[in-house]
């Protein structure tokens, strides 16, 4: 007879949990589908019945211990119910059946297809991975992070757009990473960096509408003015450290407006080449997608922004 105790790879002194787990453990992972695996559920079940009855389990430890030795853990009161531990005739167990090594998984779709060929169960997981796969990714772009390219300079050169894009500096389009959560547990901030949907108007005065990356400057109830390239907010200059000095647009100036409640003013950095909230108007809370935090590609340009 085999040593049962190897057979659940358990040591000979393991508790009544431990034999269950070990038992249960082996059946999740071996295949009944062949001769041979068959053979290993019944030498299974075997060992389990055997070393998860304690009268039984105490019979086969003096079986396996000798006629003239007792089990380590043999006491007093099982000495007298046990004596010496004669061995004990044991019933055959019937053999298992395909498909119930299944049956104490905690897998839904191993529990559920467990009746199926092999072939099928693995076509079937293989399915629900992939699924479930799509579903995160789709889920993850819809409420928490989505993925955006930078198509033109009107951000330059905070984030750049790929030659020879007209006013682009570099090789390649910046990809930057849109945090679309964050104005759902905080008001949008000035300065932020912002992915939004453009007022009809913008295709209009841009030739160009849809998604817009650009810098929130005027909050709503705040007045907005710009002289000479310079931007005030309730009549004092901003102190806008992202703006290089070439890319201001000195000689330009604009009448105060004061921004509605639940609206956005929106400007680029680049103020030359920036179709902005100065061309279309302001931007409503809704059409706020989410703030711009990192850039992923190219490489050397990763970082939080």
């Amino acid at each position: 007879m085999s040593d049962l105790y190897a057979v659940l790879g358990v040591a000979p002194e393991a508790s009544e949990d431990e034999i269950r787990l070990a038992y249960h453990t082996k059946l999740r992972f071996d295949d009944v589908e062949t001769p041979e695996g068959t053979a290993r559920m019944r030498e299974l079940r075997e060992a389990y019945e055997v070393l998860s009855d304690p009268e039984r389990r105490r019979s086969y430890d003096a079986t396996r211990w000798g006629w003239n030795s007792q089990p380590a853990v043999l006491d007093d009161e099982q000495h007298s119910q046990e004596g010496y531990g004669f061995p004990v005739e044991e019933e055959p167990e019937p053999e298992p059946q395909a498909g119930e090594d299944h049956a104490h998984t905690w897998n839904p779709v191993t529990r559920a297809t467990r009746g199926l060929p092999r072939g099928w169960r693995i076509a079937i997981d293989w399915v629900v991975t992939i699924v479930g796969a799509v579903a995160i990714v789709l889920a993850i772009k819809a409420w928490v992070v989505n993925p955006y390219r930078i198509p033109s300079s009107s951000m330059e050169p905070t984030l750049h757009c790929a030659r020879p894009g007209s006013g682009c500096e570099a090789r390649f389009s910046d990809r930057v990473l849109a945090n679309r959560f964050i104005y759902h547990f905080r008001k949008p901030h000035r300065g932020d960096i912002i992915v939004f949907k453009t007022p009809p108007l913008a295709k209009q005065k841009c030739g160009a509408g849809g998604t817009f990356v650009k810098r929130l400057i005027a909050l709503p109830g705040e007045t907005w003015q710009e002289k000479n390239g310079f931007i005030y907010i309730d009549g004092k200059k901003l102190i806008e450290p992202y703006i290089k000095a070439d890319r201001r647009d000195v000689g330009t100036s604009y009448p105060p407006r004061k921004i509605p409640e639940g609206m956005y003013f929106m400007m680029g950095d680049n103020r030359t080449q920036s179709c902005d909230s100065r061309e279309w108007g302001t931007v409503p809370r809704g059409n706020l997608i989410g703030e711009v935090f990192a850039v992923y590609w190219p490489p050397n340009r990763i970082g939080f922004r």
